[in-house]
């Protein structure tokens, strides 16, 4: 065995040792227990970061670690590849998008390969593959056959930048989710996803998912946004159609003083023809961003529709006003306004001088007061007719009951999660696979020219969608009748890809989308990726599961079981990126120190859930403690290693203590590793392995099978974490299978047996001994050996004694 640890070629040597045996391809045709462990596959940038190197870390020692409990493990890897920054690059660069994401991929597979993730690469996918998007394009023609897929001209979210249409959930904080360009509103022709036909069953569902953190259940319960409420209708003279209105507080109803509508409303557009003055509010509505935080935010603005509707229970005339704040793309597009009692409406009649009318107050004689700001808390209803009296909750059900009766209302449950928009006015994306006739309509292309693809002689100049210039990609003919036809020109949301590669990964060469293999590994059992995914990608994917499911082309309701958000990698306190000029480049630490240090490192400086604060000391610790394993190793094969049985009876003292550490360490690690998905405190109690390892200095034959027995078990249970190193070191240890193959170690319960026990021995709290007892000793009998201690006694100096407490198997604390 060479004396110095070279981590390079051994790195290299253990790559192609696990290359050539196959070692991580995965078999539906295994005997064993299936577990199938996911990182959310990257999208192909050019070079890995450090927040890549943790998560496929985490999940390469969740795989490793569950193919020595005799699983059936996997674990494969692909690529999101679709996606603007490849015509970005292409703007700059002057290079093809697909050549310039085929060459990233090149380059990143060889990262990912140089850090020993044992990833089945014969699955491997990526997603601008017309092979992969084919499918994509045909199951979307199932679903617009079935009606949930549907196309409207709509006010969406658009990136002036990106020029592209963002969806809600890519819009944060005001900006885009990609270039954080303040976004605008616009009304264009998209394509969208009937989710909300699923949203009972995806909030519903969630309550089955018992291994994802319960913070990811809240933002998507919260983000589905189930209510129970009342729709009613708000007659208009001389209109052929009523103000329809949904609210979950109809116990308010007596206190509207004015309706508030969007300014794409039928009543806004009729309130324009005449007046110069709503035009040009509705024009300028028509720029105004449309994203959650920037309603909440921005300031309201209306004006005066001149019309008025009729009060549903006392036919009072009710002004109707456009405002702002409400969208046309959410609810019906109008919205009733209790002044007394919702802040928004308060500050809004404030500002127009409308009447504001208290209809609630507190049930208690607490303060109800409406002068300065909107009381929202339930109570007793006044100034309500017949419904005085009526607490809030009665009131619902009164005013319900008499909105039905006269045909005017009904209660309903309303979701705040909206269609998915998928269409983008892009070119780096899946075509969507629609044809329009001007004789037939809008015509899916038939299955036999599917997949529909990209042309690559595009000019990519940022100034409209490639596509749309293109001189013939839209020009075809219609399959039913074979005229001149329009082909569509946008291209789908790269969130339709990432929605279900899990699922192709279990069958990514069938001749089908899916085919029966997929079944045998969905769900996948540990998914690991970024809390920031919790609403976009997860809900998807859940969505796209269950059209998966009712298609018939799997079984599971769910696509992941147990869910790990990593935290992120921070460096001076500040996540890294490139703009901040934080960054660590993980290729050269590699090279510098091997792929065992860096994934040492990142598993030892904080649980997977935390954030890791990067330090570079803590790297050159990881790498001398991987040379001191590698020399404690050494020491032991040249003094002539041990291949002889342990004799267990005759085991001194101190080998007997050495064991017990062993045990007991494969026991937490077990643990912790197992149960706990926590791997920083494993990795501390192999290091005091080490420590008392270095110290044990017993050269007897079963000095020496004790020391091969510890070095064994920390080199199983460290070749999850760092698995070359430990290849090769189980090799030198004298062993023949490789290491990744070796069942997990199990822990000798006849070790963890102790003949005495040490106790520490406080006095007034404070450590002044240590004794040691008969491992059965009852608390008298400590007691009597504490107070015996001549070191002990020196700090009882005669002082009268108040109590002795005895905490078993830990401590004696004498009160004096």
């Amino acid at each position: 065995m060479q004396e110095i640890y070279q981590p390079l070629t051994i790195e290299h040597d253990a790559q192609q040792a696990w290359d050539d045996a196959g070692l991580f391809k995965a078999s539906e045709s295994s005997t064993q227990a299936k577990y199938y462990c996911l990182s959310m596959f990257p999208y192909p940038s050019g070079k890995l970061h450090m927040g890549h190197v943790r998560n496929y870390t985490i999940g390469d020692v969740i795989s490793r670690y569950q193919r020595m409990l005799g699983k059936n493990v996997l674990q494969p890897m692909g690529w999101d590849a679709f996606g603007l920054p490849a015509e970005n690059a292409a703007m700059q660069n002057g290079v093809h998008p697909a050549d310039w994401t085929y060459s990233n991929i090149d380059y990143m597979r060889d990262q990912l390969k140089r850090l020993g993730f044992g990833y089945d690469w014969d699955r491997e996918i990526a997603t601008c593959d017309p092979g992969y998007y084919r499918w994509e394009q045909w199951f979307f023609i199932r679903l617009l056959e079935k009606g949930l897929v549907y196309k409207k001209t709509a006010p969406v979210n658009w990136c002036p930048n990106d020029m592209t249409v963002l969806a809600n959930e890519q819009v944060i904080d005001g900006c885009c989710w990609r270039c954080d360009t303040a976004v605008e509103r616009k009304e264009i022709s998209q394509w969208f996803l009937k989710i909300t036909a699923y949203a009972e069953e995806l909030l519903s569902a969630l309550d089955t998912l018992d291994g994802w953190p319960e913070q990811v259940k809240t933002m998507q319960a919260n983000w589905i946004g189930r209510s129970e409420g009342v729709e009613m209708d708000f007659a208009v003279p001389d209109a052929a159609e009523p103000v329809r209105i949904y609210t979950t507080r109809p116990d308010t109803l007596m206190g509207v003083t004015y309706l508030a509508v969007a300014a794409e409303h039928p009543l806004a557009l009729k309130a324009a023809e005449n007046n110069p003055d709503i035009a040009e509010f509705i024009d300028a509505c028509k720029v105004m961003e449309t994203s959650e935080a920037a309603m909440e935010t921005m300031e309201k603005r209306g004006i005066a529709s001149g019309i008025n509707a009729l009060h549903p229970i006392t036919g009072a005339a009710v002004p109707v006003w456009i405002a702002n704040f409400v969208l046309m793309g959410y609810g019906t597009g109008a919205v009733m306004s209790v002044p007394a009692h919702d802040q928004r409406d308060y500050e809004f009649a404030q500002k127009y001088g409308i009447a504001i009318k208290q209809v609630i107050f507190a049930k208690d004689g607490g303060d109800d007061d409406c002068s300065e700001q909107a009381y929202t808390a339930k109570g007793v209803l006044k100034n309500s007719v017949e419904f005085d009296g009526l607490t809030s909750e009665q009131a619902f059900v009164k005013i319900a009951e008499a909105l039905e009766k006269d045909g005017k209302g009904v209660r309903k449950v309303n979701f705040r999660l909206r269609d998915w928009g998928v269409s983008r006015q892009r070119y780096w994306g899946a075509p969507i696979p629609v044809i329009y006739c001007g004789d037939c309509g809008t015509v899916p292309v038939p299955d036999e020219e599917l997949p529909v693809t990209l042309p690559r002689d595009v000019v990519l100049d940022g100034s409209q969608s490639p596509l749309v210039a293109h001189p013939t990609f839209s020009k075809t003919t219609c399959p039913k009748c074979g005229k001149a036809a329009r082909r569509e020109t946008d291209t789908f949301d790269t969130f339709m890809e990432s929605s279900w590669y899990f699922a192709r990964f279990a069958s990514n060469d069938a001749d089908a989308m899916l085919d029966p293999r997929v079944n045998h590994w969905l769900p996948v059992d540990y998914y690991i990726g970024g809390i920031e995914h919790a609403i976009l990608h997860l809900l998807y994917a859940r969505f796209y599961t269950k059209l998966l499911r009712d298609e018939g082309l799997l079984v599971a309701d769910e696509p992941f079981k147990k869910l790990l958000t990593q935290g992120m990698v921070l460096k001076d306190g500040s996540k890294m990126s490139k703009s901040k000029g934080n960054t660590v480049d993980p290729q050269g630490l590699i090279d510098q120190y091997g792929a065992d240090t860096v994934r040492l490192f990142i598993m030892f400086a904080a649980p997977p859930e935390q954030s890791l604060e990067w330090s570079d000391s803590g790297v050159e610790g990881a790498h001398r403690f991987l040379k001191r394993l590698w020399r404690q190793v050494y020491l032991h094969i040249e003094a002539g290693g041990s291949r002889l049985a342990l004799d267990k009876p005759s085991l001194t003292q101190e080998q007997q203590a050495v064991r017990r550490q062993l045990h007991q360490t494969i026991q937490k690690v077990s643990h912790d590793m197992g149960v706990r998905t926590i791997f920083n405190t494993a990795i501390a109690a192999n290091m005091e392995l080490i420590n008392t390892l270095a110290k044990f200095g017993d050269d007897s034959d079963n000095g020496k099978a004790v020391r091969q027995e510890v070095l064994d078990a920390i080199v199983l249970m460290l070749s999850p974490i760092v698995p070359h190193i430990c290849h090769q070191l189980w090799r030198e240890l004298g062993h023949r299978q490789a290491v990744a193959l070796v069942p997990w170690p199990q822990m000798d319960a006849s070790a963890l047996a102790q003949d005495s026990l040490e106790l520490i021995v406080q006095v007034n709290g404070k450590l002044r001994g240590k004794i040691a007892v008969p491992a059965g000793a009852s608390a008298d009998d400590i007691q009597a050996v504490a107070l015996a201690d001549e070191q002990v006694k020196r700090f009882i100096d005669d002082k009268p004694i108040k109590k002795v407490i005895v905490v078993p198997k830990k401590l004696v604390n004498i009160v004096v």
